[in-house]
Order: structure tokens, then sequence, then C-alpha cells
């Protein structure tokens, strides 16, 4: 089978403009479909660590993701009191770039739309695909606009609950992992240079954890991941005083910032709903990557640097094998690492849903930043 040449790209998130920027970079043609008319993100908050940073350097936006967020030091875990239990603190620099990064998801957005366009990539807005169809030779894709086009490799980059997975393989489905996570951004103390993680203890009635990181000079995120049982829905005007009540309880600088979550349209909650694939991540000329191929939770902030890394190496394999060798090659190098985040970050969870049982928590976490620092 000869390489592919002609590509499409489902969805304009960060791992389909990552590959759509690889894959121009390497000289192939690509056009990305994207479902949103006005190609937003939600205003919260990522952490990203130094995989994620190298992956982008790859693609030739490392320093303009760094320009975009605020370095820290690293992760520290402490107790509800807001005692530091452990730190995992970065190693200075990784090719030259920090290790630990904290950036808003618009900004990231901006830094990835910015080269789309500065390259010239077609990206179509408000459409997707209504249809698709391997001919063995390429895939015939009918669009939402009326259009039809053929292309030699088709790409679900379309997120958790990806319409290319449901049209292969209907039965995987996101499935509720028992926590949801609640986000709020508020002003940041000038001498803030950790992430931290606080611990809980079930102390206000709800297990899990909470925290906080930087994200620019003067901004930071506030977080919790709390078990959430029957996975309930809450009326939009109510989502302060939810987050609040989650947050009652913990000390240090947490307890001090919970203050200032009082504007409901403010808050961003979701429940956690995660899908690992199994091995292989496509079916003849269709491959899935990032979230619609394994997304996880985001106990170790890892949801965007794994679909960055997808991108990078799929980008890689396409431009130097044939398409059917490239493919094969993809899964060699990301299965093990995309599953081994996606467990750990599952169990993470549930140990803070049963701390009764619980492992521990710093040293899996260290384990896992220790891996990950290792060159896909």
């Amino acid at each position: 089978m000869a390489k592919a040449q002609k590509i499409c790209i489902i969805g304009g998130g960060v791992g389909g403009l990552a590959l759509a920027i690889g894959l121009h970079q390497r000289g192939l043609a690509v056009e990305v479909v994207e479902r949103d008319k006005d190609w937003k993100v939600y205003h919260v908050g990522i952490i990203v660590q130094a995989n994620f940073i190298r992956a982008l350097a790859e693609l030739g936006l490392g320093d303009a993701a760094v320009a975009a967020g605020y370095p820290y030091k690293g992760a520290r875990f402490k107790d509800a009191a807001g005692n530091t239990i452990a730190e995992l603190p970065g190693d200075a620099q990784v090719d030259g770039l920090p290790c630990d990064l904290g950036l808003t998801r618009p900004a990231l957005h901006e830094v990835l739309t910015q080269k789309v366009r500065e390259l010239g990539i077609a990206v179509r807005l408000g459409v997707t695909f209504t249809a698709f169809e391997d001919k063995g030779d390429g895939v015939d894709v009918a669009f939402s606009d009326g259009t039809t086009g053929h292309y030699d490799l088709l790409i679900g980059a379309d997120g958790n609950y990806s319409a290319v997975r449901k049209a292969l393989w209907p039965d995987a489905r996101p499935q509720f992992t028992g926590q949801g996570v609640w986000r709020y951004n508020v002003p940041r103390p000038a001498d803030l240079e950790w992430s931290d993680i606080y611990i809980g203890n079930g102390q206000n009635g709800f297990n899990g954890k909470a925290g906080y990181c930087p994200l620019t000079p003067s901004e930071m995120y506030i977080f919790a991941v709390i078990e959430e049982k029957g996975n309930p829905r809450f009326a939009p005007e109510t989502l302060a005083e939810e987050m609040r009540k989650r947050l009652a309880g913990y000390g240090g600088l947490l307890g001090e910032a919970a203050k200032a979550v009082i504007d409901p349209a403010l808050v961003v909650y979701r429940p956690l709903e995660a899908c690992i694939m199994p091995a292989p991540w496509y079916q003849g000329r269709v491959v899935l990557i990032g979230d619609a191929a394994h997304s996880a939770t985001p106990h170790l902030g890892q949801g965007a640097a794994m679909a960055v890394e997808d991108a990078v190496v799929l980008a890689e394999e396409l431009a130097t094998r044939d398409l059917d060798e490239a493919l094969a090659a993809f899964m060699q190098r990301r299965f093990e690492r995309a599953k081994l985040v996606g467990t750990s970050s599952i169990q993470l969870g549930e140990w803070e849903m049963h701390p009764e049982t619980a492992g521990d928590p710093v040293e899996l976490t260290a384990r896992i930043r220790a891996k990950l620092a290792e060159p896909v």
C-alpha cells in the first residue's frame, strides 16, 4: 500500500490541530473539519508537563505555549488543612523548556489556531461528516454541507464522544467513573510557584481531592475532583454553591481561594466519563487519536499531552512509511503509553472514592511522571 497523501481530520481540537500542523509540515495534504462554526473552547485551565511541551516543540510550538502560560516548579501534595506532605518538582529544563506549565484552554487554542492559519491549512467550520465508506484504496466521505470528498486516510480526532468511533465501534461508549470535576478561575497570589493537590479525607461529606494551578502571572484555577454518586445533574444557577460545598473544610490557600467561587456562570462542571479503546485504534483507512481513542480522567493532567503525542507520532509515521506500516507502527509506539496513563488515572480516582483501600497516590503519580519524561 502506498503512503497517504490526502488526509481528512474530523475534529479541530488539540489533537486534530496538532496533527494537521505535523502533517502539513511533512508535506502531506490535509484538511480539518470542525462542527463548531465559532471554533470556541471553554475558559478553563489545564495542567501540562514536560512530555506535552516536548511534543509541541516537535511542531515548532514549544516556546509559544510556554509564553501563553505560566511555568511552575512542580506538584505538591497537601493534607486537607494545607500542610505539605510531598513535593514532586520538575527538572529545571527539558530540551530548554520547563517541565510543568499551566495555561488556559483558550490560550492553547490560540497557539494552535494561529499556527494553522499561518500555514494556510484548510479548516471547514460548522461542518461534520454524515457518512463515510472505506473503499480499500481510500475513504469516501459525505459532509453535512452537502459536499463529498475522497481521502487516503480519515482520522477521528473528535473527542470523548467521537462520532467516528461510534460509526466503527458502536458499542464503545464512555462510561461514568463515579466522579465529576469542578473548575473555577481566580486571582493568583504573587508568590504561588507550585500546583498544589489537597488530598481529601471526606471531612465535608465528599470523597475526592482538590487543588489549584497557576495559569498566568495574575490568574490560577481551582479544581475539585469529587465522587458524584448517581451521576447527578445540577441546575446552572446552583453551580457556585455546589462547588463551595465540595471545597468546605479545606484549609491553606485553597480554603481562602474557595471564597472567590461566587459566579455560577463561571463554574465549569462535567462528569468524568472514560473510554479506553483496545488495540488497534483503526480499521482499514480510518484511525482514531486523542480522546476518541483513549479518553481518561484528569488525575495525571495528561489528556492534552496524549493527544499531541499521538499527533506527532502519527504524522512522523505517515510521512515515512506506507499506510499499513505507518498505522501499525503508530499503535506500537502509542498503545501501551496511552493505556498506562488512562488506567493509572482511573486508578487514582478509585482510590479517592475508596480511601479505606487506597494505595499511595504520591508514589503512583511520581512513577508515571518519570515514565512520561522518557521520549516517545
